[in-house]
């Protein structure tokens, strides 16, 4: 015989639940970001690429693409955390059969959506990196000793601490808790 637990705690308990869809409020203004980086994205494009088509020099070509590639990881890393993150501490999300399902979508738990949210921190640290030391190559760039040890200190921190929550879970997984 199942014993009925007080109403008290059920009011309680249901009360607990659905407190999660205060939550959606900050995937919504998620959107909005994802939104702000389309509109930095595209007025990059708008603003940058004549320019760098008249230098015509190819560092400078680089040095937009990286900037393209960043705000793109920003971009994805957003989505990511969008709609996992509804879909962990919300509710699901009803797509039907659509075809362009992503096949993480449902599949990806809070640890998994920890590991791709390093990954792609480190991505974006390794493009800023990689975009400061381009710089360097302007003609008459002096070296900002400062800024290029600050940069790739953090991004070294950011990896160890994606090689550590990586170590972690693993050994989570290996002592099955």
């Amino acid at each position: 015989m199942t014993q009925q637990k007080p109403s008290l705690e059920t009011w309680l308990e249901r009360g607990l639940f659905a407190a999660r869809w205060l939550m959606a409020p900050f995937y919504v203004g998620l959107v909005a970001a994802l939104v702000t980086l389309l509109a930095v994205f595209v007025l990059e494009i708008v603003h940058q690429v004549p320019l760098v088509v008249m230098s015509a020099k190819p560092d400078d070509a680089i040095v937009l693409a990286l900037s393209l590639i960043d705000l793109s990881l920003g971009a994805s890393l957003v989505l990511i955390m969008i709609l996992s993150g509804y879909e962990n501490f919300v509710s699901r999300i009803d797509t039907g059969d659509h075809d362009d399902r992503p096949d993480w979508l449902g599949a990806l738990d809070f640890s998994g959506l920890k590991m791709k949210l390093i990954a792609s921190i480190i991505a974006i640290s390794a493009v800023a990196l990689l975009r400061a030391f381009m710089d360097l190559a302007e003609p008459g760039a002096a070296p900002d000793a400062a800024k290029l040890g600050w940069l790739i200190g953090l991004h070294l921190t950011f990896v160890f601490s994606g090689v550590m929550m990586a170590l972690m879970d693993w050994l989570g997984g290996k002592s099955g808790h």
